[in-house]
């Protein structure tokens, strides 16, 4: 059984940046597809961005395109979330998911989910 566990939120300034980090435990974590997601206050968990069990193939939601970046180490069993030009609207708590069944962009899709990392963006 995969266990999650993320690190790196904060308080940083609007156009800042943070890394966040996702560390698994568990024989399988190479061959799983990984997701970051994110959750504010009163609104739904949401998805954020997904990397392949290979570090290969990745998505991304609009609303971070081009800002975010997803990646992987899997002999350091760790996928990593970098996060530049950050905008007040980015402030939640940020979760990473392992092992979705079928849509990578449903939370419920996600067999496993670390304790989540609260990233603030001060405007």
């Amino acid at each position: 059984q995969e266990q999650l566990v993320e690190s790196g939120g904060g308080l940083v300034q609007a156009g800042g940046s943070l890394r966040l980090s996702c560390a698994a435990s568990g024989r399988t974590f190479s061959s799983l597809p990984i997701g970051w997601f994110r959750q504010a206050p009163g609104k739904e968990r949401e998805f954020v961005a997904v990397i392949s069990w290979s570090g290969s193939v990745t998505y991304y939601a609009d609303s971070v395109k081009g800002r975010f970046t997803i990646s992987r180490d899997n002999a350091k069993n760790t996928v990593y979330l970098q996060m530049n030009s950050l905008k007040s609207e980015d402030t939640a708590v940020y979760y990473c998911a392992a092992d979705p069944d079928g849509d990578y962009q449903g939370a419920t899709s996600y067999a496993y989910w670390g304790q989540g990392t609260q990233v603030t963006v001060s405007s």
